[in-house]
């Protein structure tokens, strides 16, 4: 087994331990501080019969929404956890979607082609991030795994800069209880992978910086390298 492997079998299992109860109330409980979520959704603009994958689509919470404002969108979903993916299956079940096509995969390591597509036109990658070791081959991951014209759509805490101090240390510390960290660097690292791309990118803070949105476009025709 490779040290990439291993330490993806690391991160499934402390995972699945956190989550084999927490699954029950997630869903409740995180609608009090996981902000921007709705918005990114809202604003997915999915094209008729488009498709739409979650990276790290937990317990299906916002795969569900999706499906209720785009019900012609085609549903993809993965996680690494097994136990939050049981939930995800159960929601969009009873949601009527059972043609979602959700799977356990590692998100620094999937391809479009593992769920039998070419590409996906949207993906998204709500509150994950800041709960993946390595986040920025995710971001890779997901980019590779766009249609042409199609686009990437991330949704995380920022750094609180229009915050006192106090607020924000205390949320930070209190966070890493989740194994959560802000990705204090996730605006410049979208900014230098739109460059290097050729891609139109967008960047914005919601509530003076607790939640920052990148959305990156992939372009029509890529750039020749």
């Amino acid at each position: 087994m490779s040290a990439a492997q291993s330490a993806g079998n690391s991160h499934a299992k402390l995972m699945d331990r956190m989550y084999r109860y927490q699954r029950y109330i997630y869903d409740f409980t995180r609608k009090y501080y996981l902000f921007g979520r709705d918005t990114l959704i809202r604003e997915l603009s999915v094209p008729s019969g488009g498709s739409v994958l979650e990276v790290g689509c937990g317990t299906g919470r916002n795969l569900a929404m999706i499906g209720d404002l785009y019900p012609d969108a085609r549903l993809f979903g993965l996680d690494i956890s097994a136990e939050m993916l049981a939930t995800a299956k159960t929601k969009l079940r009873r949601q009527g979607r059972t043609d979602a096509n959700l799977r356990i995969a590692d998100a620094t390591n999937f391809t479009a082609a593992s769920f039998g597509e070419n590409g996906f036109d949207r993906i998204v990658i709500s509150y994950a991030l800041s709960m993946i070791p390595d986040w920025q081959k995710a971001i890779d991951a997901a980019i590779g795994a766009l249609n042409p014209g199609g686009s990437l759509h991330i949704a995380d805490f920022g750094q609180q800069e229009g915050w006192p101090g106090g607020f924000r240390r205390f949320l930070q510390s209190w966070l890493k209880r989740f194994h959560v960290t802000p990705r204090e660097s996730l605006f410049d690292v979208m900014r230098a992978k739109a460059d290097r791309d050729g891609a139109a990118l967008e960047l914005k803070s919601i509530g003076r910086g607790y939640a920052w949105i990148a959305v990156y476009h992939r372009a029509t025709i890529d750039r020749v390298q």
